[in-house]
């Protein structure tokens, strides 16, 4: 049974996955389990599960949110209530917690994110309530990565899992886990995850790409011109240095 985590939707602002084409691939490459996590919102989630549901209800969906807070990002799973972004890490998993909730850190370690990636720092403060870290995400761009985030996991030992980070049509059934049981709470996912086996792939390059122009064009549709200057300013900056 496979199990498939970190997914985003066109309900995050990086994504135009749409829930058809999702639901398709899972069903064609036999993943039973997902967990939507969109950008600050589980409203992705909750309206892929609805629409799992209309269809047969032959895919389980775990409602995720992937939680921007002042010291990076951390993923909830099992949540029935948003979490408000840009909170500390403590007050972040406070919240997940009083939910019933699974605490998952995404990609620990990543050059390339480095605004995103969760400090060491609220990772060795939380360790004794950090439910588990992604060992490997799909969109690592170099293997040395998975590397570090396994280290990270050892060091504070904490269990591991494997994101597929997918933001494209294309990612879809690289990375995942293979479990035992489809987990119906956090308690269930807990253990699951320690039996766990790990189907790992490298990154498509292309994806980020794919992300960067998917990027562009919403902010475009919001007429965020003032951000999409701010960040052409940026980068002719980083390139003159």
């Amino acid at each position: 049974m496979k199990l498939e985590t970190h997914i985003h939707t066109r309900y995050s602002k990086d994504s135009l996955l749409c829930f058809l084409p999702l639901y398709l691939k899972c069903r064609l490459l036999h993943i039973s389990v997902v967990a939507i996590t969109e950008h600050n919102n589980i409203a992705g989630a909750q309206k892929f599960s609805d629409f799992c549901k209309k269809h047969g209800n032959r895919l389980s969906v775990i409602i995720g949110d992937e939680i921007f807070t002042s010291q990076g990002e951390i993923i909830g799973l099992f949540l029935k209530e948003e979490i408000m972004p840009g909170q500390t890490a403590k007050e972040t998993i406070r919240q997940i917690k009083e939910q019933g909730g699974i605490v998952y850190v995404p990609h620990p370690y990543d050059l390339k994110r480095s605004k995103t990636v969760l400090q060491e720092e609220a990772i060795a403060e939380n360790c004794d309530v950090i439910d588990c870290i992604e060992v490997h995400n799909g969109r690592n761009i170099s293997a040395d990565y998975s590397t570090k985030q396994r280290a990270i996991a050892d060091k504070y030992g904490i269990n591991y899992v494997i994101g597929s980070d997918a933001h494209t049509w294309l990612e879809i059934g690289r990375n995942y886990m293979n479990i035992r049981n489809v987990p119906a709470n956090a308690d269930e996912f807990r253990d699951e995850i320690k039996k766990a086996t790990f189907h790992t792939k490298g990154c498509l390059k292309l994806s980020h790409q794919i992300t960067k122009v998917v990027k562009l064009l919403k902010m475009i549709a919001k007429g965020n011109y003032d951000e999409i200057y701010r960040i052409i300013v940026r980068r002719i900056k980083k390139d003159k240095h």
